[in-house]
């Protein structure tokens, strides 16, 4: 179930609240009057297990507040987001960034905005609503968005389904010089890893993974600068593109109400290229800061603290 932990804590907010209720009824109730009107108490409360959930209630609301409504932390599982996002990064997620939403159904009771191009967003994964996502916005609703699986850049004309074709517009994307990245991608057949090049000498000179060196360099996406990854002489798997009928493969024409999300590790992230668009009442927020990061691979213990990464999120 998409919801199973947001419904957990709901049905025991309540259920401690009630609890609270109760216990301070039965308070009032065991108070009586005398005759000149002075509060006397009748007896000892002594009803253990109400007491118990009665002091968790405070402590269960003001998560469940913070958690529905404002913040909610999560865990960066894999490098699809890398280099703004590590596996080991442990981000807060700003939940009424563009609205507050019913923590149970996510559905919308107060719009205050929309994700715009550059945000990177948490968001409940389309074919698996169950799952949670994180990726950049690439394309609003009615922008079409071009991708060139061989240059690796992108290309939006916004407002494409609302105008004249031939009058409209190309967003300016620009783009630095490509580098070479510290960052190596070490595949095996048990694992998806990446490391950094420099840290690899730091432990007793020795290279301890191989793997492919990355490249990088920065897009400036609608004002937002941020880096990117590419692994170089790789191209897309076009045949698992999602293809949009009517349109060339590598073209779609984000829908109302959806959006185009694309991951900062370009070659290794599977996204709106491959399965299709995302719902706006799929959106869980936008990712703000990381509040902490540990040194770790894909799927191990962690081996430090990266102190450096630790901040806003661009």
């Amino acid at each position: 179930m998409a919801y199973i932990f947001a419904l957990i804590l709901a049905i025991a907010t309540l259920i401690t609240g009630i609890t609270w209720f109760i216990k301070h009824l039965k308070r009032v109730l065991e108070y009586r009057k005398n005759s000149n009107g002075i509060g006397v108490k009748c007896k000892k409360y002594q009803d253990g297990w109400i007491n118990i959930g009665a002091s968790l209630f405070p402590v269960l609301l003001l998560v469940f507040v913070i958690r529905s409504f404002v913040f909610e932390p999560f865990q960066i599982p894999s490098g699809s987001m890398m280099p703004t996002l590590w596996v080991g990064d442990f981000i807060l997620v700003n939940k009424f960034a563009y609205g507050i939403k019913n923590p149970i159904t996510q559905s919308t009771m107060i719009k205050m905005g929309h994700p715009k191009r550059g945000d990177v967003v948490v968001f409940k994964y389309p074919p698996d609503p169950s799952l949670d996502y994180i990726k950049r916005v690439i394309g609003l609703p009615g922008d079409r968005v071009c991708y060139d699986p061989i240059v690796k850049r992108i290309t939006i004309q916004p407002g494409w389904a609302n105008h004249d074709h031939t009058r409209t517009s190309t967003l300016s994307i620009t783009y630095s010089n490509i580098i070479s990245s510290d960052i190596l991608h070490n595949l095996n057949s048990n694992s998806n890893e990446y490391t950094s090049k420099s840290e690899q000498f730091l432990q007793t000179n020795q290279i301890l993974y191989s793997g492919t060196r990355l490249s990088q360099y920065q897009e400036s996406l609608d004002g937002v600068v941020h880096d990117i990854l590419i692994t170089p002489n790789q191209l897309d798997l076009l045949s698992l593109y999602y293809q949009q009928p009517g349109y060339a493969l590598t073209e779609w024409i984000v829908p109302q109400g959806e959006y185009f999300m694309m991951g900062d590790n370009r070659d290794n992230s599977a996204d709106s290229r491959y399965w299709g668009f995302v719902p706006e009442k799929n959106i869980v927020g936008k990712a703000i800061v990381i509040w902490m990061s540990f040194d770790k691979l894909e799927g191990k213990w962690p081996t430090g603290v990266r102190l450096s990464h630790i901040g806003s999120i661009h």
